[in-house]
């Protein structure tokens, strides 16, 4: 099978560039891959092929933009000059941009691929529906939560032409096949990233590091941590650093400038920027904990996915999508009312004053991780893909 990818790739800062990679690296060593097509964004750095392509011909046609009004053209043409015996969208909405017309006309992609006769599936990491707008950073105007809302239910009626539309969490499947009457969607796991060898449960020495991970200033704020640590300090003996990880989200540029600056009393606090993939493993693994500082949740968490992975304990908001997830794939973790620095301190409390319960925590987690690696989410899409050819073949012959 020849299969078309058509993602962010790192080095690209686009959202969903790190699941591109892992999911492109697994499809690289499936032997029903004979040839992997990355159709990716423009980056000024080259694109990072370091995992084994031998059985496999990996190629990376950069394609498009963000926010261009190009990319359906682009895009388009690099698919049909490729001639894919098949095509897998990793997407959300907006994954093409921020801005209305770029962002909706890159969601047309699947409809145009499936009428040309490809066989497509979307992989779609969030739905509008159980998206909070305002906290997400879209808008607070009611007025434009509606218009977002009914653009929203336009656009995902398009991406519903698709053969197949795949969704990480099960309430979603019900969701959409309740409101649309649909049934081509499926629900294929998240997954984790990676499963390397059972971590090292003990801590390095040094402080206990409180690390999260992501891009901040919408429904992530690192704020509610900070201050939470601050509370900690106060009434524990532990020694602390705060580890904030990642940049801003596209929607609010210049949040983390405006934290370091609010904050530079706070000692032991480290902003590491964008972190690099080799660097992921070493940010986690000294970490004692990763806190989800969030106040609404847009899909299923790759972090939480790469937090069990390297066996950590975890301190989330007690909200939907999260709370789905844990129950639906195995993980476990000290939960907080969001927004509420109290709640988080005391969460926190559990896991730094209690070795054996942050241990306890992590090897669940781990376990969990396990269970859903990334190459079975890839094999679970091949699979798919394999009825979809078969399909078409007899609708070929008849």
């Amino acid at each position: 099978m020849k299969l078309a990818l058509i993602t962010a790739y790192p080095p690209s800062k686009v959202t969903l560039n790190e699941y591109g990679y892992h999911l492109a690296k697994q499809f690289a060593q499936k032997p029903e891959v004979d040839e992997l097509v990355l159709i990716t964004d423009h980056t000024k750095e080259p694109k990072q092929i370091d995992f084994n392509t031998d059985n496999c011909k990996v190629s990376v046609k950069e394609s498009w933009n963000f926010n261009s009004y190009k990319n359906i053209y682009s895009i388009y043409k690099n698919v049909v000059k490729q001639k894919p015996d098949a095509i897998l969208f990793n997407l959300q909405f907006m994954k093409f941009g921020d801005k209305k017309i770029p962002a909706a006309l890159g969601l047309l992609l699947p409809l145009l691929f499936r009428l040309k006769g490809i066989p497509t599936i979307v992989l779609l990491h969030n739905i509008l529906e159980q998206v909070d707008l305002g906290n997400a950073g879209f808008t607070q105007n009611k007025f434009l939560q509606k218009l977002y809302n009914m653009m929203g239910t336009g656009l995902t009626k398009v991406l519903l032409q698709a053969d197949t539309v795949a969704l990480t969490i099960g309430k979603y499947v019900d969701v959409i096949k309740d409101k649309y009457k649909a049934e081509n969607v499926m629900q294929v796991p998240h997954g984790s990233f990676e499963t390397p060898p059972e971590p090292n449960f003990d801590l390095p020495e040094g402080p206990k590091k409180i690390m999260t991970f992501g891009k901040f200033g919408t429904y992530k704020k690192v704020d509610i941590l900070i201050e939470a640590v601050e509370k900690l300090r106060e009434r524990t003996n532990q020694e602390l650093e705060i580890v904030i990880a990642g940049t801003d989200s596209p929607n609010t540029p210049g949040y983390l400038a405006g934290v370091m600056k609010k904050y530079d009393h706070v000692r032991n606090l480290t902003f590491t920027g964008y972190v690099e993939e080799e660097d992921v493993p070493v940010i986690f693994g000294e970490s004692t904990l990763v806190a989800f500082p969030y106040t609404s949740t847009t899909g299923s968490s790759g972090v939480l996915h790469q937090a069990g992975s390297y066996g950590k304990a975890v301190v989330m908001p007690n909200l939907g999508d999260l709370a789905l997830l844990v129950e639906e794939e195995g993980y476990v973790g000290e939960f907080f009312e969001p927004g509420n620095v109290d709640s988080l301190a005391d969460s926190m409390e559990k896991i730094i004053e209690n070795d054996l319960h942050r241990r306890t925590i992590g090897e669940v987690n781990y376990d969990a991780a396990c269970s859903l690696p990334m190459e079975k989410i890839a094999q679970l899409y091949l699979d798919e893909f394999q009825k979809l050819l078969r399909a078409k073949m007899n609708l070929n012959f008849v």
